[in-house]
């Protein structure tokens, strides 16, 4: 799930997903209150319901700090304090550097924080990382 209120940030992300060969499924969201929406209807739905289109939980959420309606700090409060969701990675990834906001965020739970780079190239780079990392290297519970 890739959790962003700036259109061009998120093509940008996706497009870095497509070049370093990430070819699962994502989801957008564009606010905080999205991102839970979607998590309640994964989550009520992705547990052995009858239904055709049955989904689960996404495996990693990238979550922008500043969105509209609900901030990303709010929303990471509320997926790490929750029992279904907390096992979920949540990596920010967002144009603070404020220490302040990197503070909170591990004191919130957050698995990874990253500055976004500034430049396209730069984010191919992090973003190979993050998914060789999260997908490749680590073993998550089901």
């Amino acid at each position: 799930m890739i959790a962003e209120d700036d259109e061009d940030d998120y093509l940008l992300t996706l497009e870095a997903l497509k070049e370093v060969g990430v070819d699962n499924e994502v989801h957008w969201v564009k606010d905080g209150e999205e991102v839970i929406d979607f998590l309640n209807a994964q989550a009520n739905t992705g547990n052995g319901s009858n239904g055709a289109s049955c989904h689960k939980l996404p495996g990693l959420i990238l979550l922008d700090l500043n969105m509209p309606k609900k901030d990303g700090r709010e929303v990471l409060v509320e997926i790490k304090s929750s029992p279904q969701w907390r096992k979920i990675p949540v990596i920010i990834l967002t144009t603070s550097s404020a220490e302040t906001d990197i503070a909170h965020s591990y004191d919130y739970g957050v698995n990874s924080f990253i500055q976004k780079p500034a430049r396209f190239q730069e984010l191919v780079e992090v973003i190979q990382s993050v998914f060789n990392y999260w997908l490749k290297t680590v073993k998550l519970p089901l």
